[in-house]
């Protein structure tokens, strides 16, 4: 469906084509050519088919949008060609430039039913030709580049072996191509021809990046070492202080800028992709130092927000990430002091300008005073001191609010040694025990997308070990290798985890030893599955004593500690979460934390285990599977539930190693429809909202005025998703429950956006979903107008005009055959005709009837309009559809119903 029409030719169906009711010996006639007699003969007797005529005949179709009949034409033009290479040149270079901005042209079409065409053919080939008339076709295609058809080049370099013409030849072609300003055209064919070490690789990139397309330079230099590292320097040049666009800008005056472009040259959008490029390419950061220091001054100012306003984080944790931040850097010191001073905490400032000696100059306007106001005590660094004299016990108020360990320190092992690994082997490795199992990393700040495991945490009833991964001898030993993996392919030991992938792929980035020989998993029950069937059965009105365990109860408390409280009554202090994990020797307090949630999952289990009913869990949780049905359907049949799991599609970013698949098959869950998913926007991803919407999603979008608290508000409120990117996400995240706030990409396109939101909730689209939504209010409720009522209702408020004075709408094509009858019926509710007011033309939403939309020149056309009874827009079968299918094919799952009703568009 649409409401307005960009092209007077696009409304046409190929079902309704005329030609198919000629008969076969006129529906040649095109192509006949006069025989030597003069007279007419067909195409089986001529000496070949006249491929101008072809060509006019195949342009007609294509105007007509008469696509089956177009390449039904074309294979048969082909084989009458006398000579099909040079022929289909001819009919390239007879084809209408491709419009900018449209996905595909009469010639990529040509083309590619062509090289279909081909395969029927083998013996149609360059080597049958003679040399002369070889150079000749190559230097045709190379003119055919030239031309501003980047979908041509693929093909055209296979069929016409361009890669074997002269290096020299194809140098000056390029240049020619850059030259003219198609640098789009010139970098796609140097990197399909593989001439990246021959040219000038700033000449060709540099342009391409100014014009936001780094995807194609990335490919241009992916594979070659000096080129990818060229690359990251360059971007990171970008990121000195001293870099200005503008100046950058004078260097290039014949390529406009978008004010979008000029924003993706800032140094916060180029320091994230230098680090996506250092990552990909696996390049050292020591070439990048300046998105280095940039991304530690984040890291900085999210620490000072973290401590100083959302009081989340404890002194010592701070401490330990400001010196492993700042470490050496002059720069870095001079910042914090900044830092601080703007939060006002002059003496902590006072404090850290002494212990790296921050010159007089350089500090800022009160600092130096309150140095010398300092007590000699403060101003000595007495921090290993307070480390050794820190109790184990928390302060009171710690042990009346959160959950406390209920076993002493001696019961605490910190294994250290092989001897200590052994005791712990001996209890944690019995056959039939109970484990609960996590991990602590440093945290990264988004620095990196997966961390080396610092210490692991087992707990078993009455006992915790935790393993020590800092010293280099003791984490590299094959014997400790040897003890994860028996104890995570043991069956007949239960291991607890909560959200257990994350701590999986941090083993593998820790010992690539599971990645050469797979760690098998067995034996695994992660908590976070039973927690979201908590929260589903509670929603769902599971167990007739059912706690209330929604996502959003308690203050901020989220993951782990949301299920700890609602379990056990207290939840987790969080204050130590972030700690420096790799620096030792650890603090009590980040011991006792660390024993804490590993023994927090044995006590969680227990009690669930003794009620189960009560929260909505069946009686035996280890039998319980990992993936529930979300949508609240009865559970299908075995087979249809298999078929349904082959039709799952992931997402690159949260697909395991391959290591995992044990665990990433039981992490598989079940299949959403569109309908299911209900998100809101941030009012920086509007765009993927208007998307999302015309594939079904519900979606709220918040205004370019709004506050993005206002996002929080409503995902709470009406249980949506929070979608969003950049610095917004870590504070809605904290605001809501664990799993309701996704982070984007915000230097992706927003259909690569929907994509990426369709594959992380593992939504299964359909072409029935396409547009079961209104784009312009999120209404899912249509009322079927029939032609002759919207005919009516014209003609009664003097909107259709008068024969004769029907104007030629640029928008409306008034010869286009109509549609006989509608095929389209989207997923949606459906609303009764008499929910139109007859007099007034609203709706009970108080929308009215936007009539004034629809050209009458239409109406002849189109049987059926879908009319939105939230907003009162018009709606009607279109181009547009086959658009949108077009651009999720990747990720559309078509029945066989579905595929018989796309194929009418």
């Amino acid at each position: 469906m649409k409401r307005k029409r960009t092209s007077p030719r696009t409304e046409c169906s190929p079902h309704t084509s005329s030609v198919n009711k000629r008969p076969v010996a006129d529906r040649y006639s095109h192509w006949r050519v006069q025989d030597q007699s003069g007279g007419m003969c067909d195409i089986s007797q001529a000496e070949g088919v006249d491929p101008v005529k072809l060509c006019d005949h195949l342009c007609e179709l294509w105007a007509k949008r008469e696509l089956a009949e177009l390449r039904t034409e074309a294979r048969l033009g082909f084989s009458g060609l006398q000579e099909p290479l040079s022929g289909l040149l001819c009919l390239l270079e007879g084809c209408p430039a491709a419009t900018r901005g449209k996905t595909n042209s009469l010639g990529q079409c040509i083309l590619a039913e062509f090289a279909r065409w081909l395969q029927d053919h083998p013996h149609i080939s360059l080597k049958e030709q003679p040399d002369e008339q070889v150079s000749n076709l190559q230097l045709r295609a190379l003119n055919l580049l030239a031309e501003a058809q980047p979908s041509f080049v693929d093909l055209l370099l296979d069929v016409y072996q361009l890669g074997c013409v002269d290096r020299g030849l194809l140098l000056a072609h390029v240049d020619k191509l850059q030259t003219s300003g198609l640098y789009k055209e010139a970098i796609l064919m140097s990197t399909k021809l593989g001439l990246q070490s021959e040219l000038d690789v700033e000449k060709i990139c540099v342009p391409l990046i100014l014009q936001d397309k780094l995807s194609l330079v990335e490919s241009y230099v992916r594979g070659h070492p000096h080129l990818e590292e060229w690359l990251v320097k360059l971007l990171d040049s970008w990121c000195s202080p001293e870099f200005s666009v503008f100046q950058l800008k004078r260097q290039y005056p014949h390529l406009g800028f978008s004010q979008h472009q000029v924003e993706r040259l800032q140094p916060k959008m180029l320091s994230k992709q230098v680090f996506r490029l250092m990552q990909l390419f696996s390049l050292d950061s020591a070439l990048c130092p300046n998105s280095v220091t940039k991304r530690k001054l984040d890291s900085l100012k999210y620490l000072m927000h973290k401590t100083f306003v959302e009081k989340g984080m404890s002194e010592e944790s701070w401490s330990d990430h400001v010196q492993a931040t700042v470490a050496e850097s002059p720069e870095l010191q001079a910042q914090l002091i900044g830092l601080l001073v703007k939060y006002r905490q002059f003496m902590t400032a006072a404090q850290w300008s002494l212990r790296y000696g921050v010159p007089k100059e350089r500090l800022p306007h009160g600092v130096w005073e309150m140095q010398q106001k300092l007590p000699l005590a403060l101003q000595a660094d007495s921090e290993d001191d307070s480390r050794s004299r820190e109790s184990w016990e928390p302060p009171q108020s710690d042990r009346d609010r959160y959950y406390q360990l209920p076993v002493g320190r001696e019961s605490v092992h910190f294994v250290q040694t092989l001897e200590e690994l052994e005791l712990c082997r001996e209890v944690v490795l019995q056959s039939g025990s109970l484990v609960g199992v996590d991990m602590e990393w440093r945290a990264s700040f988004g620095t990196v997308t997966c961390q080396r495991v610092a210490l692991i945490q087992l707990a078993t009833p009455g006992q915790v070990f935790l393993l020590d991964l800092s010293a280099a001898d003791f984490w590299q030993h094959p014997r400790i290798v040897q003890t994860i993996r028996a104890l995570f392919s043991d069956p007949t030991i239960l291991k607890l985890g909560y959200g257990m992938s994350a701590d999986l792929k941090s083993l593998f980035t820790t010992w690539p030893e599971f990645r050469d020989e797979p760690l098998k998993v067995d034996g695994i029950l992660d908590l976070l599955h039973v927690h979201k069937q908590m929260q589903r059965s509670c929603r769902g009105g599971g167990g007739q004593q059912s706690r209330v365990v929604e996502v959003s109860e308690g203050p901020s408390e989220k993951g782990l500690s949301l299920l700890v409280q609602q379990v056990l009554g207290k939840p987790l202090d969080k204050m130590e979460q972030l700690s420096n994990w790799e620096r030792r020797p650890l603090r009590n307090s980040q011991l006792r934390y660390a024993a804490i949630d590993a023994y927090c999952l044995l006590d969680v289990y227990l009690t669930l285990s003794q009620d189960p009913a009560c929260y909505g869990l069946p009686a035996d949780l280890r039998c319980m599977p990992s993936s529930q049905n979300t949508n609240g359907k009865e559970n299908k049949k075995p087979k249809e539930k298999a078929a349904q799991a082959r039709c799952s599609v992931g997402t690159s970013e949260d697909s395991q190693p391959a290591s995992s698949a044990p665990l990433a098959q039981a992490e598989e869950t079940m299949l959403m429809v569109p309908q299911e998913l209900r998100v809101v926007c941030d009012n920086m991803l509007q765009g993927l909202g208007r998307y999302l919407r015309s594939l079904g999603v519900d979606v709220l979008m918040l205004e370019n005025n709004d506050d993005h608290r206002v996002a929080a508000e409503l995902a709470r409120a009406e249980g949506r998703v929070i979608l969003t990117c950049g610095q917004p996400y870590h504070t809605l995240k904290s605001q809501v429950g664990e799993g309701r706030c996704l982070a984007l990409d915000c230097s992706e396109k927003a259909r690569d956006q929907a994509v990426q939101v369709l594959r992380h909730f593992r939504v299964q689209l359909t072409p029935e979903d396409i547009f079961s939504r209104c784009q312009a209010c999120n209404g899912d409720q249509y009322m079927k107008l029939p032609r002759d009522e919207m005919a009516r209702l014209l003609k009664e408020r003097g909107l259709m005009e008068k024969p004769g004075e029907v104007k030629d709408e640029e928008n409306w094509e008034e010869q286009s055959k109509p549609i006989t009858h509608p095929r389209y019926s989207p997923h949606c509710r459906w609303a009764p005709a008499s929910d139109l007011d007859p007099k007034s033309l609203t709706f009970p939403s108080g929308a009215e009837l936007q009539l004034h939309t629809v050209p009458p020149g239409l109406i002849p056309r189109i049987p059926v309009f879908f009319i939105c009874t939230t907003c009162g827009k018009v709606f009607w079968e279109g181009s547009h559809f086959e658009r949108v299918v077009n651009q999720f094919l990747d990720i559309l799952h078509i029945t066989e119903d579905s595929a018989t009703s796309s194929n009418h568009f």
